[in-house]
């Protein structure tokens, strides 16, 4: 799978933190295509193409005009709507050529700007990015993991592989407790309710949890994913990572932790919280990396799968067909 399907263009992906984007233009990938970001003098970002029409030098080399952008080769002005202003060294009375560089649509939303390949500003965000403000939200980051993003949601997503790749850390291979997973499909995607286990077996959950009511996971398409542990004492706390892919063996990833009606500072998790789960992320990141390269060595090959497979038929559909594809709910009992 390594052409994007075309309905891709027309969804929302997170490309950038915010704060990431101030003076100067960042470059970014989005399915192959190369773009470049930045704000005007007021704040607004926008997005275009990065490829200069005069003689194709990337506009990310560039440099901020305050309206929009300058090319770093001859100084060929755009505005934010990619608009050709002004060449430099052409006389005031000559027409300037009927050229522009594409737009890209993009919002800014929850601390991410988030871009849509087609230009056109319209549909909402996926609703597991809506329902959520900055209130509750303990910190954000971005990253790179080293695979398809089929393969890269799928790790997130699969709670059987964490008795390997984090032994002891978010669970331990010794202290499996049967768990039936409910897997429901809905209109934007799907979640997968599991039941059975108050409580994990792992470091993270003896430092900074307590028994739980519930958890689940949920995906939204076109990249959204979450974790969500609600708890007997009211808490709630929702791990969310947002899946861009950059090309068919790289995929942006935007994690962000929400934390509710449980006392949980920003200080706190950045300094006792984030360490651990820094340690999860680079872990997976290095299996991912494994399995991408020895992909490479085996083109072509399909994976098998059992029944405990919930979610990669989902996922791995979606991205081929463009569409939510049809599913119908089911159960599996598994040993987490």
């Amino acid at each position: 799978m390594t052409d994007w399907h075309p309905s891709h263009a027309s969804r929302w992906f997170a490309a950038l933190c915010a704060e990431r984007l101030r003076s100067e233009p960042v470059a970014v990938q989005l399915l192959g295509r190369p773009l470049v970001l930045a704000r005007t003098r007021d704040g607004r970002a926008f997005a275009l193409e990065d490829r200069c029409p005069h003689r194709h030098a990337p506009l990310s080399a560039g440099c901020a005009t305050g309206d929009g952008l300058a090319c770093p080769y001859h100084g060929w002005r755009f505005d934010r709507d990619g608009r050709l202003c002004e060449i430099p060294g052409l006389s005031p009375e000559a027409a300037l050529p009927s050229v522009r560089v594409r737009r890209i649509a993009v919002r800014e939303h929850d601390g991410l700007i988030w871009l849509r390949l087609d230009g056109r500003d319209e549909g909402e965000l996926a609703p597991l990015v809506r329902e959520f403000g900055p209130d509750s939200r303990r910190f954000l980051w971005q990253t790179r993991w080293p695979a398809h993003v089929v393969d890269a949601i799928e790790n997130f997503l699969d709670p059987l592989h964490t008795h390997w790749i984090h032994p002891g850390l978010v669970r331990r291979g010794g202290a499996r407790s049967e768990v039936l997973a409910r897997f429901m499909p809905n209109a934007d995607g799907f979640e997968v309710g599991y039941h059975g286990q108050p409580q994990q077996s792992g470091l993270l959950y003896r430092l900074f949890e307590s028994p739980r009511d519930s958890e689940r996971a949920r995906f939204d398409a076109p990249g959204s994913a979450q974790i969500e542990y609600r708890y007997r004492n009211g808490g709630t706390v929702r791990i969310s990572l947002h899946f861009s892919p950059e090309s068919a063996t790289s995929t942006a990833v935007f994690a962000s932790l929400h934390v509710e009606n449980r006392w949980a500072p920003a200080w706190l998790v950045r300094r006792l919280v984030w360490p651990l789960l820094k340690r999860v992320n680079d872990q997976d990141a290095r299996m991912l990396g494994l399995q991408s390269a020895n992909l490479r060595r085996f083109p072509g090959v399909r994976g098998a799968s059992t029944e405990l497979d919930l979610v990669r038929p989902w996922v791995e559909a979606f991205w081929h067909s463009g569409a939510v594809p049809p599913a119908v709910p089911r159960e599996v009992r598994m040993r987490l």
